[in-house]
């Protein structure tokens, strides 16, 4: 997961590691633990997002 600065101040783009292979990705779009190195707390716990490429 990485933290790109903008030019708003408070305002990061967040990009998260995708694993991904023929048969389609995951990635964990949130995590507690890893926003709060980056300096961000909020009351949330994990979101993940997934896509399978076949039925």
């Amino acid at each position: 997961m990485k933290a790109i600065k903008t030019e708003i101040e408070g305002v990061l783009i967040i990009e998260t590691d995708v694993f991904g292979d023929h048969r389609g990705y995951f990635t964990e779009t949130y995590s507690k633990p890893k926003y709060e190195k980056l300096g961000i707390t909020v009351d949330f716990v994990q979101d993940n997002m997934s896509f399978s490429a076949q039925k």
